[in-house]
């Protein structure tokens, strides 16, 4: 079992600190979460028996309306013995299909690992939505939410999955948590969920599709294989915040993937001189990254006193740091001190999960930051909206208590979550799931894909998610199936409104395609 410490922060790819989101708003802690965090108290056991309370609604879209069932319930899966193992909290919206035509299905999942769906489900393509449209702190409850103008309920019916031991999925019966923490074992309770679910409602023979984020394209790399070895043939899937290999959070390629992240914040809050369309000037910052910069970390002591100078100037035009810190970074300004350094001229540290956010310190001598203001932000409006939607609005009948997350559990004691992976061929210590993404590929050449990213993600940076996509071991016609999209947003670009419309466009779009 992988217990590095770094590895695990890393991960902290995208969601809420225990219950205020210090980490990413959307799946996975940072150090200050997981130190913090402690096993959600609730004591009550889950059901084997499986429920499902639909309820009849509809929103006004585009000058029409648009109704549909939304069903929260639970799935019961169980293992080769038929032993009930786990409780799968679910809510589906559906639609009636067209005569003659089948609607497509859609499991949709957050990350973490860690953290339930809450994300996903309440501000992305879901028919309702939470208002936190700003990146500022959301006002204090009653938090809004209502119609999503931009759900994509019309072209597909959406199931949103929360994980074992979070949100209402629970282990069942003999299982434990510590059976649900880790890729393996995550990957064969999201496997047999699915084929439970395409049982139950029948729906094998509907096209599928997958959305997953941070950890959850992790997840989704990883069951693009495991569907297919079960026989579940996916038509797409779109990664939303890419990360398939927790190495490349490691050593000097993590730090060119994020140098073109550093651009667009330092393009953001104004400290380019100029201020060049951003599109094109992160061309230029892709350009250098994956060059000069990328040459001069491989050089390493052997370079000169001459080129590290070049090296740091070209830098500092590029990230609006100051030469001489770059210089004294070993031109290696590690991710944190970024958001502590950006902007320290003003007394504020910029967001992880999206840089757009700001906040401030104690002090402003610090090397690294506290928390994650843009966690802080939303967390709250999260799960105030999701918990009074759940249980007031649908009146959906538990007597469970919903977790935002699970990281006390996830990363704490002798159980926490193992990364090691048998991927197709290969045992490894440290997962890369993008193998399993590849073989899957090759064996069904015509699923299509589709990377979904912002360009203010301190926590999975656009240039990590294309290096990721250009490695994998596919043929050129293969690698025509990978379409790219990148919005002027964060982790979770879908909170922003004009790149949520944009996201709904780009997967309408897909999906025309992997049909």
């Amino acid at each position: 079992m992988i217990r590095t410490s770094a590895l695990a922060i890393a991960l902290a790819l995208s969601s809420v600190p225990v219950i205020a989101q210090d980490t990413p708003a959307g799946d996975a802690p940072s150090k200050e979460a997981k130190d913090s965090a402690k096993p959600n108290p609730d004591q009550v056991k889950a059901s084997v028996e499986e429920d499902a309370q639909p309820v009849r609604r509809s929103i006004p879209f585009h000058g029409r309306s648009l109704s549909y069932t939304v069903t929260p319930g639970h799935l019961t899966i169980r293992n080769d013995k038929g032993e009930p193992t786990a409780s799968m909290f679910y809510t589906a919206y559906t639609m009636p299909s067209a005569r003659g035509q089948r609607r497509p299905v859609t499991f949709l999942f957050n990350g973490g690992p860690g953290s339930s769906t809450m994300w996903l489900h309440m501000g992305s393509v879901g028919p309702i939505k939470v208002d936190a449209s700003n990146p500022e702190t959301v006002p204090g409850p009653p938090f809004r939410y209502g119609p999503n103008p931009d759900t994509l309920l019309d072209v597909s019916d959406l199931v949103f999955i929360d994980a074992p031991t979070t949100g209402l999925s629970r282990e069942v019966a003999k299982a434990e948590p510590k059976d649900f923490f880790g890729v393996d074992k995550d990957l064969d309770a999201f496997t047999r969920t699915i084929q439970r679910y395409l049982t139950k409602y029948q729906r094998w023979n509907d096209p599928k599709f997958i959305i997953g984020e941070s950890y959850g394209t992790t997840r989704a790399a990883g069951l693009s294989n495991s569907l297919l070895d079960a026989g579940v043939q996916l038509n797409g899937i779109a990664f939303v915040s890419t990360v398939f290999n927790f190495a490349d959070f490691q050593g000097d390629q993590s730090l060119v993937n994020f140098l073109p992240t550093y651009a667009a914040d330092a393009w953001y809050h104004d400290k380019i001189p100029g201020k060049p369309p951003l599109e094109q000037f992160l061309s230029q910052a892709r350009e250098f990254a994956s060059g000069p910069y990328a040459l001069a970390l491989q050089k390493g002591n052997m370079a000169s006193d001459s080129e590290r100078q070049a090296i740091a100037q070209q830098m500092a035009q590029l990230t609006g740091l100051s030469a001489d810190y770059i210089l004294r970074s070993n031109l290696r300004v590690q991710p944190d001190r970024f958001r502590r350094e950006l902007l320290r001229d003003r007394h504020q540290i910029i967001g992880r999960i999206d840089s757009r956010y700001v906040g401030t310190e104690s002090d402003n001598v610090g090397e690294g930051t506290d928390y994650d203001p843009q966690g802080s932000a939303i967390t709250g409006a999260f799960v105030g909206a999701l918990n009074d939607y759940l249980f007031r609005d649908l009146g959906y009948k538990t007597p469970l208590t919903y977790r935002p997350n699970n990281y006390g559990a996830v990363y704490g004691g002798e159980n926490s979550w193992d990364f090691t992976h048998k991927a197709p061929g290969d045992r490894q210590q440290i997962a890369d799931t993008s193998v399993d993404l590849a073989s899957a590929m090759r064996q069904n050449p015509r699923m299509k894909i589709l990377s979904v990213n912002g360009y203010y993600d301190l926590a999975t940076p656009f240039g990590g998610a294309d290096y990721e996509f250009q490695h994998l071991a596919l043929e050129p016609q293969l690698q025509s199936n990978i379409r790219y999209a990148y919005y002027p947003a964060g982790h979770m670009m879908y909170t922003d409104p004009a790149s949520a419309r944009q996201l709904k466009a780009d997967l309408a779009a897909f999906y025309d395609s992997a049909m």
